[in-house]
């Protein structure tokens, strides 16, 4: 019994330690980065390095908005990004519930396509879907981007969609249908509101790829007026100096928006992790 007791608390502290360096990777460079923003310029590159500055300012931060088309870049990766993951719920949704509800010939064969395309690395689709859109006349457009973010999200939002669907009775389709409710009444009364877990991971995952995206929104923008956060963000580099405080307050207020998401999904998206963990 003791030497039970002892094996736990050795398992403990070492998945305590574990975690400790786990967070210390992930925060040191975000502490780093806020730490970088409020430092004036001639604090940036003091040996030794200071994590906290003597004279801490929001020159960075008003530079950024003043200095630069940070606004632009901003609006428009709002714009973007929203409309594609709007975009990519609805018919995510809306495939997974047909997919989780319906049997039809070539199912299988469907679901394993949507997989198919999630294993082609982005870099091999970056010249066809340039072709594509200079055809249509959508280089340097919102629309462009926005169906090229849609193209990566819905086919993995489809999968996570029908999952959470298949975790609700079916018997609820039926009952309803018994009560008079047609079937697009049955999906948008009774099971939309009770996938809003789902719902939340699925417009997370999908609101993260089109936000981080930089390579494609670098290609297929060429003017001002539409670029995007990271491509903007990415312009910051100088040919001859990097403003490091700059980059650093620009990428801070880049990263406030998936706070902010997170923050108002979090109680749906904590309870999506473990949906169908207990089987009724």
């Amino acid at each position: 019994m003791a030497m039970t007791k002892r094996k736990d608390k050795v398992f403990n502290s070492v998945m305590y330690l574990i975690m400790v360096v786990a967070s210390l990777i992930v925060l040191v460079p975000t502490l780093w980065m806020v730490s970088t923003a409020f430092k004036p310029n001639d604090e940036v590159m003091v040996t030794p390095p200071q994590w906290i500055p003597d004279a801490p300012t929001w020159e960075s931060f008003i530079r950024i908005w003043n200095d630069y088309p940070f606004a632009t870049y901003f609006a428009n990766s709002v714009y973007i990004v929203l409309a594609a993951t709007i975009i990519s719920l609805v018919f995510s949704a809306m495939a997974g519930y047909g997919a989780s509800r319906f049997r039809f010939r070539g199912k299988s064969a469907f679901l394993t396509f949507l997989l198919v395309t999630q294993m082609f690395p982005s870099i091999m689709l970056l010249i066809p879907f340039y072709k594509v859109l200079k055809t249509l006349g959508l280089i340097d457009t919102h629309m462009g981007l926005i169906l090229v973010y849609i193209s990566f999200t819905i086919p993995f939002c489809t999968w996570m969609m029908m999952g959470f669907f298949q975790g609700i009775p079916k018997e609820l389709d039926e009952a309803a249908t018994i009560d008079g409710c047609g079937r697009i009444r049955t999906f948008v009364q009774i099971i939309l509101p009770l996938s809003l877990p789902g719902i939340a991971a699925t417009a997370i995952y999908s609101f993260l790829q089109g936000w981080n995206e930089y390579m494609f929104a670098l290609i297929l923008t060429t003017s001002e007026e539409m670029k995007t956060l990271p491509v903007g963000i990415g312009q910051l580099n100088g040919f001859y100096k990097i403003v490091w405080n700059d980059m650093m307050a620009a990428s801070f207020v880049s990263s406030l928006p998936l706070v902010i998401l997170f923050l108002f999904l979090q109680k749906y998206f904590i309870s999506s992790l473990t949906a169908g963990a207990v089987k009724q």
